[in-house]
């Protein structure tokens, strides 16, 4: 196993990671930013105000895109162990 390909497998695994986090994030970054806007405009500075939507908001794009991101998930990982043997070989 070559270090060209080590580099190429952290590459495309890094890759997975970002597009798997991203609707948690995104969503995520959405409601916090509504409830910023909410804060400042109303002058409630509390801080389980901020958190707990946020948590919220995870939990339901989890739902919401979790087959998606099993399904990219399980692709990539079988991809790895289908070409294992041509990688070491």
């Amino acid at each position: 196993m070559s270090g060209d390909l080590v580099v190429q497998l952290g590459q495309e695994a890094l890759f997975i990671v970002m597009l798997v986090s991203a609707p948690m994030l995104g969503l995520g970054l959405i409601v916090g930013l509504l409830v910023s806007v909410f804060q400042a405009t109303t002058s409630i500075q509390e801080q389980t105000l901020a958190f707990i939507p946020k948590i919220i908001a995870v939990f339901v794009a989890i739902l919401i895109f979790g087959p998606w991101m099993l399904r990219i998930m399980v692709e990539y990982l079988t991809n790895v162990l289908v070409n294992l043997p041509s990688y070491i070989g």
